[in-house]
């Protein structure tokens, strides 16, 4: 039976928690308690209960009970050591400090109780050596001048977690309403594991013979998270459990169902062990920040697009986007269309500032293609560059009226069924709140977690495919990619439009399928900025591997090419081919 159990998951959860070890034929513990932070408020509730009987009525609460919903849980299952079996002395326990609740739980016993000062800030109610230490914890983190787990410097406060566990076995999480930090025993008698939950799932639930944790029981949501347990329990649904041992002494803090940190010990603390190998790979640290400077860059696109059908198409017109952007960041040097067959009637700009050909063909063909060949100067070659705004962008963002009046076409969500738009504002609202509702943070998050975390599986999708499907099946490609970030963007209350060109990738890159088609990313529009581009198919900035053809609401706004048959064809075949190749100075 483990004796602590925690999850911190992206959005809110309401798991089913199913207390086998209340049941008859079982030896019930000493004392249990459930602590979380409804509603996504600092404010924790708690739902405890010393010495329970068999069967008990509060127990069974947990496994239906609809307040249970929060992104932080805490449950705790005392095997007593100190003090008698009271309320006062059942985990896990709560302090007000600072404008929020604070919560704790322990795992193991320390061999003497940590005297509290005179004077001292926070007082135990109880007998038991774990509020002692979260007395004396929050003392120290009060006397460092922090206010929360996101003040807080990791490797002291594991420094600080260590010295306490010289007196005897400490596993402990401990949470903020915002952020859930976990400190692993150094000495190895009181253990414990992670699991990193990633999505797409159906049904996740996993327990043993004393407890049950249905994740999904009461409404399957695919979000990524971490389950903390003293003890690995198993799971019960096709999902398989990928528990790692967090390393003797290290400590993790985790917002959002992302890890912000991990700090490790010493070598020299693990009893002469090799280096600790991280419990789990940090996307922390590999989100893009700022992406160093990059040279202008000459390139030329030659684009090549074949139709072919089975039968002779004998009249047909077509509406063609092939024609770079030319502006501050991007100079179109030269550039030439060709089509085999049909006459070019009308060339404009649409309402997108793209440039349109409009194309008849009133002549037999059964194959046409159509041939761009663009040289284009690159320029945008530090797009975070920028003067820091003067004031801090919170989110969701808020607009002037008659600015938002200009930006709507790039503020509208698309229109899917409102339970969808409910869990995808969900969504987009975790990234905001892990990264303390900071606007450019925010979107690089989202922009590196969905190159993270979805899979680019060509044929997954079509172009009815919505960014709700994206997001439930975690595939895709460009395309798909950038509709999720739109949405999510849009959501915030950030002006996002769909942006069409292509990219360089290098001749022998990974991603060469890539370049060998138009590309999809997305541009945000930011206060006091511009237009900014962020790829989420390779998680990163664009600067001058990019080459911008088209931008509109979405999809059908920037078609490349695009036709009526009015009479005659069959069966049709595309065939599409792109090459970048980057123009050396010399040859210019």
């Amino acid at each position: 039976m483990p004796h602590l159990l925690a999850l911190s998951f992206e959005g809110e959860l309401a798991p089913s928690l199913d207390l086998r070890c209340m049941s008859s034929g079982h030896k019930p513990p000493d004392g249990w308690g459930v602590g979380y932070y409804p509603g996504g408020e600092l404010a924790s509730s708690l739902v405890k209960e010393a010495a329970p009987q068999p069967g008990s009525t509060r127990s069974g609460l947990m496994k239906t009970w609809d307040p249970l919903e929060s992104s932080i849980f805490m449950l705790h299952l005392r095997t007593a050591a100190w003090g008698p079996l009271t309320e006062a002395n059942t985990q896990p326990f709560c302090r007000s400090a600072w404008g929020r609740d604070w919560l704790l739980a322990h795992s193991g016993s320390l061999e003497q109780r940590l005297n509290i000062p005179p004077g001292a800030l926070f007082e135990p109610v109880g007998s038991t050596d774990s509020e002692a230490v979260f007395c004396r914890l929050l003392d120290w983190i009060y006397q460092q001048g922090w206010r929360s787990l996101g003040d807080v410097d990791a490797p002291r406060l594991r420094g600080w977690l260590e010295e306490v566990n010289a007196l005897g076995p400490l596993t402990l999480v401990l949470s903020d309403g915002r952020d859930l930090c976990v400190y692993a025993d150094r000495t190895g008698a009181a253990n414990c594991w992670l699991w990193q939950v990633t999505p797409p799932y159906g049904r996740l639930v996993l327990g043993d013979e004393d407890l049950e944790l249905d994740l999904t029981r009461r409404g399957a949501k695919s979000r990524k998270g971490f389950i903390v347990c003293t003890q690995p329990i198993e799971s019960r649904t096709e999902v398989a459990a990928n528990w790692k041992q967090m390393p003797l002494g290290s400590l993790v803090i985790l917002r959002q169902g992302a890890l912000r940190v991990e700090a490790l010990p010493p070598t020299s603390l693990v009893m002469g062990a090799p280096t600790p190998t991280p419990a789990v790979e940090s996307d922390a640290r590999g989100r893009l920040r700022r992406p160093p400077v990059a040279p202008v860059r000459v390139m030329d696109v030659h684009h090549r697009t074949v139709y072919r059908y089975g039968q002779p198409v004998e009249r047909s017109a077509h509406k063609l986007r092939l024609t770079p952007l030319h502006d501050r960041m991007q100079s179109l040097l030269s550039h030439e269309v060709t089509i085999s067959s049909g006459v070019i009637q009308a060339e404009y700009d649409d309402v997108f500032g793209n440039r349109v050909r409009k194309v008849l063909v009133d002549m037999p063909y059964q194959e046409l293609i159509i041939e761009a060949r663009s040289r284009v100067e690159l320029r945008d070659t530090d797009p975070l560059g920028y003067r820091p705004l003067h004031v801090r962008s919170p989110l969701p963002l808020v607009w002037l009226p008659w600015r938002a009046n200009m930006l709507q076409p790039y503020l509208l969500p698309p229109e899917l069924p409102d339970t969808q738009l409910e869990e995808l504002i969900e969504y987009a609202m975790s990234f905001a709140r892990r990264n303390d509702f900071d606007l450019l943070d925010t979107l690089l998050d989202i922009n590196f977690s969905i190159f993270k975390e979805y899979r680019y599986l060509p044929g997954s999708t079509n172009l009815s495919t919505t960014p709700f499907d994206v997001y439930s099946s975690r595939n895709g490609v460009c395309q798909d990619f950038a509709n999720v970030f739109i949405c999510l963007a849009r959501l915030l209350g950030v002006p996002a439009r769909y942006t069409c060109g292509y990219i360089y990738t290098g001749p022998k890159n990974a991603n060469s399928i890539q370049a060998e088609a138009s590309h999809a990313w997305v541009q945000v529009y930011l206060p006091e900025v511009g237009w900014k581009g962020f790829d989420p198919t390779n998680g990163i900035i664009t600067q001058t591997d990019h080459v911008r053809v088209a931008v509109g609401r979405q999809y059908a706004d920037t078609t490349p090419t695009r036709g009526t048959i009015y009479l005659g064809g069959g069966g049709e075949g595309l065939e599409v081919s792109v090459r970048c190749e980057p123009v050396e100075q010399g040859s210019l």
